[in-house]
């Protein structure tokens, strides 16, 4: 009997705090529902005490999801705990992750504590999270920097305390992977109820070894990896889930565990989190990304067409690929359309919401022959974000470009329900484009990214534009899709300055 390896996914929580990867609610949700439909064991939906907006996000994911347990991340305060499981009521099975830093440098710059309170406030957490529920997980944040002798002392005392789970987060992504597996695996043998809790490991990829960390903490004894779909996260982002799950699964031979993800769901995962985040995927990605069952030298083509093993390790259809095919067109009917969304986990609550999808569809299925998922959640993002109380909204687009003449764009806008109007010259037409936008927005904002991304293949594909813009410090990514490029591009941008001018502030939780 092998053991199981617990997916934790913190896409919702860690993967947000990636600069310009704030989700809506609705966005959330639809994220959580695709995780649910993979199987994953526990979604950590975000951090409640951090805004209104945060604790509501929580609250629903809480209301919608039966399968998997869900989480809410809290400080090692009162109030943070007693948020967290007021937001995490409605779940069916739900978990309180509490955290508190134990190195050295945190503890004496950040948190200005001694050892001994550290202990103290760290065991009251827990406690106090006890109140709520018995699914109590620990971080000593920072851990991969922590004192082993105090680290073990703290592990101990919460475990007492009442924590089933105890996380070894390498906060900053500085360890390496046999260093780690050994910290992982000596933690375990030194602390006498280590048997008590399940070992966890939360790895950042400031060096690129976040999954290899993780890897290594497993063949040492950790049973719970915490990650997120394509690696998403602060700075050089977190631990991948596609590549932690393939790399347990392919490698049977070494692993003394398994998971229970359903795997043909990755590939949907990591596109629907990449068209709601706007950080595209590349294309040597592992697993998810586009080129990662290409093959381009003679030698491979040959040798794959003899017998697959021989390059591949794995099964394209085994994580999603070549499942994504259904197709609608125009003739397909309202029931075709709604049936096909609620099986990709999209469900609208209200009728009206369905309709001006349904609408767009039908005007996508008149411009392209094949309608594929991949366009269909694109369309569902572009339209629900654009249907919302929006400052700005696009009325017409007008572009003129030819070989020797300077490219000029039409803009005619809604701001704050007032038409107006405006051209502009540009390098191009999407330069063009958008100096008519900023010339009646007067945002003021930096572009800082600007990308294109065919949603499938063909010359009739659907584009996929992200921008990021930078306002005052504050990074946001804007997303547009459209048959047309130059239409997808000020749809983007657009999208961007509404999330700059529609803002409700939000506390930046620590990290774990």
């Amino acid at each position: 009997m092998q053991d199981k390896l617990i997916i934790f996914d913190t896409t919702l929580r860690d993967g947000e705090q990636s600069p310009g990867a704030s989700m809506t609610k609705d966005e959330k949700l639809r994220i959580a529902k695709a995780l649910e439909k993979m199987r994953v064991d526990i979604i950590e939906a975000g951090f409640p005490i951090a805004s209104p907006g945060d604790f509501e996000a929580v609250k629903s994911v809480s209301e919608l999801i039966t399968e998997s347990t869900v989480c809410g991340l809290a400080r090692a305060l009162d109030k943070d705990i007693d948020c967290a499981a007021d937001a995490l009521k409605p779940a069916k099975s739900f978990r309180i992750h509490t955290f508190l830093a134990t190195s050295p440098i945190h503890m004496r710059e950040k948190l200005r504590m001694e050892p001994e309170q550290v202990i103290e406030n760290a065991v009251k957490a827990v406690k106090r999270a006890g109140k709520y529920t018995d699914n109590i997980e620990f971080s000593p944040e920072d851990a991969g920097r922590s004192e082993f002798d105090f680290l073990c002392r703290v592990i101990e005392s919460v475990i007492n305390a009442g924590a089933k789970t105890i996380n070894i987060p390498d906060t900053v992504g500085y360890n390496l992977p046999q260093y780690f597996g050994e910290l992982i695996e000596n933690l375990i043998k030194n602390i006498p109820n280590s048997d008590k809790a399940v070992f966890s490991v939360h790895c950042h990829n400031d060096l690129g070894l976040a999954v290899g960390n993780s890897l290594a903490a497993v063949l040492n004894g950790a049973r719970q990896v915490e990650c997120t779909i394509n690696g998403l996260g602060e700075r050089a982002g977190n631990a991948a889930l596609e590549e932690i799950v393939m790399s347990v699964k392919t490698r049977k031979d070494v692993f003394e565990c398994d998971t229970d993800i359903d795997t043909s769901q990755i590939v949907h995962c990591s596109r629907l989190v990449s068209t709601i985040t706007g950080f595209p995927v590349q294309p040597n990605k592992a697993i998810v990304g586009a080129n990662a069952f290409a093959h381009e030298s003679g030698i491979h083509q040959d040798g794959v067409l003899k017998s697959r093993e021989t390059y591949e390790i794995m099964r394209a259809e085994d994580v999603g690929w070549n499942a994504n095919r259904m197709v609608l067109g125009k003739h397909s009917g309202r029931n075709a359309f709604r049936t096909r969304l609620e099986e990709l986990g999209i469900i609208f609550k209200e009728e009206e919401e369905l309709n001006a999808v349904f609408l767009q569809f039908k005007e996508l299925a008149d411009k392209k022959h094949e309608v594929y998922d991949d366009d269909l959640q694109a369309l569902v993002s572009d339209t629900i974000q654009g249907s919302g109380d929006e400052r700005i909204k696009l009325i017409s687009l007008k572009v003129g470009t030819e070989t020797g003449v300077k490219p000029r764009a039409q803009v005619t806008l809604s701001i704050d329900g007032k038409e107006e109007h405006a051209n502009a010259e540009g390098g191009g037409p999407v330069d063009a484009t958008y100096k008519a936008i900023e010339s009646m927005v007067k945002s003021g904002c930096n572009l800082q990214l600007y990308s294109v991304n065919n949603i499938t293949d063909g010359t009739d594909s659907q584009g996929e534009v992200t921008v990021r813009i930078d306002k005052s410090g504050r990074i946001v990514n804007g997303l547009g899709s459209d048959t047309d490029i130059v239409i997808a591009s000020a749809k983007a941008y657009i999208n961007a300055l509404n999330k700059v001018f529609i803002h409700n502030e939000r506390a930046h939780p620590h990290q774990v």
